[in-house]
């Protein structure tokens, strides 16, 4: 199984940032990324991020390039998008605080069993997980990295970066080793299905 790993925004993709720019998402996002990459190869497992650019790829672009790979690994592939929620829109701190995991409306049982599989890691460490009703770990919504590629695919929201505490969490060393473990163990959890 191929583990193919996105992480979202680019450094010129405005906002995206934490109120006092301490924290960009793109840079988070791809530091996270690698994390994540060099975790599943340590134990066998076939990862790789689909952007390497710094600079944003478009959505579509996105999708077709995690197809492709889909589609040349004979539909043994998962995707997980990397990113950091936002309650406002990067000018004010807020209140929002927490992590939560994101599947498309038309998202298939793997895509489900994947954003479970994170979610049972998240609240084991534990951390605050976000959840859209009682009784389910995720949260359904029309994204179209998760809704346009074909492979199972999940996108995850780390915390919040435009809450104080959120951010703070984010940059240290634990926050940076958890948001990465999450990814890593409930990754290996699915895979185990």
């Amino acid at each position: 199984m191929k583990v193919l790993i996105d992480n979202g925004h680019g450094e010129n993709t405005p906002g995206k940032r934490s109120p006092d720019g301490r924290l960009r998402e793109w840079a988070y996002s791809r530091e996270i990324a690698d994390m994540v990459v060099t975790g599943l190869r340590k134990r066998g497992i076939d990862a790789e991020r689909i952007v390497k650019e710094d600079t944003d790829v478009s959505l579509p672009e996105r999708c077709k390039r995690a197809n492709a790979i889909y589609k040349e690994s004979g539909k043994k592939a998962i995707l997980v998008s990397i990113h950091c929620n936002a309650a406002g829109s990067g000018v004010e701190w807020m209140n929002a605080r927490g992590w939560s995991v994101f599947v498309s409306n038309n998202a298939s049982n793997n895509s489900k069993k994947l954003a479970d599989c994170l979610a049972q890691v998240a609240e084991c460490i534990p951390i605050h997980v976000r959840k859209q009703s009682v009784g389910r770990s995720y949260w359904e919504q029309n994204l179209a990295i998760c809704r346009d590629t074909n492979c199972p695919a999940i996108l995850t929201e780390n915390f919040f970066q435009d809450n104080k505490e959120d951010v703070e969490y984010l940059l240290s060393r634990e926050g940076k080793d958890t948001v990465a473990r999450i990814h890593i163990d409930g990754i290996i959890k699915y895979l185990a299905l």
